[in-house]
């Protein structure tokens, strides 16, 4: 028997539906100074002759995963790392982060390790952990409950800003491989696993790689065309780069490079890769869009700097579809 992200809990469909209902209540906010709002993977903001990218998330149900193992001290990089690899999306260098941790009855330890994670991720990140905000709130959580949520900022001057407006026909993707299941999909994760398999579930635990130190020597040569962060929609990030071209994979061979634990829960889910490209990352969790021209160059700075990438596909003609090998959409 299959089972989807839907039959989980998670309807992706109702939350795009949600973006789009907001966006012009949101929109009605915006004075001149926003170049980006809603809709992208993070928001630019004109601040004197710099753009600061702002963006926001949180960990999802990986927490329940944390609170069942009782360990806490890698969810903060896990929040790190979702609010940073966004902004990375614009071409910005992270600037500094903060923390919101709502909690039923405070756990000094608890919050500590939490708070080991956060520190380390902003080090990885090279930002600064310059404030945060910790809510006890008897009656909304139960004592031993938690939720995490992250704000980062980063800056990117105006003539390097990647807004896909760099995007062509005959770019290619290349994929940075992912540590595992980062922080999407745990509401179909935790279905998948069962109640005994500790090492399973400590596996599925790997905090989230942060691509930071990665690529930004790519961003300051200005190599990267477009940068999307897979995250929830799987491969359907792709297209937020530049919805005016189409997305081809041309080989799903990284997918066997994924960790051997991200493969086999996403095995248990016995449903199509078109389903499992939708929900997860399926090891790789950043593509950058390169010109053809570029390839090499790009491939081997990655490699320098420890990577292993792949070659995953090009930019066709077409209205933001994302193709898989056999010609089907995602």
């Amino acid at each position: 028997m299959s089972i989807t992200y839907k039959d989980a809990g998670v309807d992706i469909e109702k939350g795009d539906a949600l973006v789009e209902k907001i966006k012009l209540k949101v929109k009605s906010t915006y004075g001149s100074r926003v170049r980006s709002g809603v809709g992208g993977f993070a928001c630019l903001y004109e601040v004197g002759d710099r753009l600061l990218a702002a963006g926001t998330d949180g960990v999802g149900t990986k927490l329940a995963l944390a609170k069942k193992l009782d360990k806490h001290d890698t969810i903060g990089i896990d929040l790190v790392a979702m609010c940073v690899n966004d902004i990375l999306c614009t071409g910005a260098q992270p600037l500094f982060f903060m923390d919101y941790l709502a909690t039923g009855k405070l756990d000094v330890d608890t919050a500590s390790h939490v708070l080991d994670g956060i520190v380390e991720g902003c080090l990885q990140s090279e930002c600064a952990l310059i404030g945060g905000e910790t809510a006890e709130m008897p009656g909304m959580y139960a004592n031993g409950e938690y939720d995490l949520a992250g704000f980062a900022v980063g800056e990117v001057k105006p003539d390097e800003v990647l807004d896909g407006s760099r995007v062509g026909e005959g770019d290619v993707l290349i994929g940075l491989p992912s540590s595992g299941f980062h922080s999407n999909g745990y509401s179909l994760v935790r279905k998948l696993i069962n109640d005994d398999e500790t090492e399973l579930m400590q596996a599925a635990l790997a905090p989230t790689k942060i691509y930071w130190k990665a690529i930004k020597g790519l961003l300051e040569k200005q190599l990267l065309n477009g940068v999307s962060h897979v995250t929830g929609g799987g491969l359907l990030n792709i297209p937020r780069i530049n919805e005016g071209f189409a997305y081809q994979i041309d080989s799903l061979d990284f997918k066997e490079q994924a960790p051997a634990f991200m493969l086999e829960i996403a095995a248990r889910a016995n449903t199509t890769d078109k389903e499992l490209f939708r929900t997860f990352n399926m090891g790789v969790g950043l593509v950058c869009i390169v010109s053809a021209d570029k390839v090499d160059e790009v491939l081997q700075a990655l490699k320098d700097n420890g990577e292993q990438p792949v070659l995953m596909g090009h930019v066709k003609a077409g209205a933001g579809e994302v193709y898989l090998p056999d010609g089907s959409q995602v």
